[in-house]
């Protein structure tokens, strides 16, 4: 199994900046990306941005040039900085691992509990 911990949501002000980490452990094989997702209440969990661990990242339209996602040098760890924080980011934020356990293997998708950020206007 993978586990997948989630650390540094919290409160701030428009404009403001938070900085998210995931930790990814447990019985990993390989893992061939990590994500980070984000709900709002009563909207669809959305992909906020991606990275590939052989270094392609990916962003949502609506957080480019905002946010970065980038890995702990060579360890299953991702973090997300977002500046320039706008009300609307408001939402729980989810780390996804995609992880093989062999190299033949399905890719399988291993959630954490979620982080909150509330921005405030």
């Amino acid at each position: 199994q993978v586990q997948v911990v989630e650390s540094g949501g919290g409160w701030v002000q428009a404009g403001g900046s938070l900085r998210l980490s995931c930790a990814a452990s447990g019985s990993i094989f390989r893992i061939r990306a990590m994500e980070w997702y984000r709900q709002a209440p009563g909207k669809q969990r959305e992909l906020v941005a991606g990275l590939t661990f052989g270094g392609s990242t990916n962003y949502a339209d609506s957080v480019k040039g905002r946010f970065a996602i980038s890995r702990d040098n060579g360890r299953n760890t991702v973090y997300l900085q977002m500046n320039s924080l706008k009300p609307e980011d408001t939402a729980v934020y989810y780390c996804n691992a995609r992880h093989q356990s062999t190299y033949y293997a399905t890719i399988r998708d291993y959630w954490g509990q979620g982080t909150q950020v509330t921005v405030s206007s």
